[in-house]
């Protein structure tokens, strides 16, 4: 499903994003003005209205991301996101690389339990 975007975001950024969302099957990219994946309400992905990727980590998974990288963590509204690495942009070029990331990323928010729906029962 292909949502309209922010034109603040390049064109090229989203369709990495894309590209690298669409190598795992099971997920779907939400969201109009930023882009994001998520599974049972645990955010796990998003592109910034910047066009940075952010990519929500295992500890040691995102401390070696650091390190190799270069990279750093990823900071919205002021806040540093203790759990967030900034994908540089040379790696979001390459979707075979960063696609371990990803799926990192998809198996770290497999495991906690489903966060309770807002929508209120009929």
């Amino acid at each position: 499903m292909r949502l309209a975007y922010d034109v603040s975001v390049s064109s090229n950024a989203l369709e990495l994003y894309e590209k690298l969302v669409a190598t795992n099957p099971t997920v779907e990219r939400k969201g109009a003005t930023v882009p994001y994946t998520s599974l049972n309400g645990h955010m796990f992905s998003y592109l910034s209205k910047g066009g940075k990727l952010a990519l929500r980590l295992p500890t040691e998974t995102r401390e070696a991301f650091l390190k190799k990288y270069k990279a750093k963590l990823c900071e919205a509204y002021g806040k540093v996101q203790p759990e967030y690495v900034e994908v540089p942009d040379s790696l979001l070029a390459s979707t075979k690389e960063l696609k371990k990331y990803f799926d990192a990323s998809f198996a770290f928010v497999s495991s906690p339990k489903p966060k309770p729906t807002t929508k209120k029962k009929k």
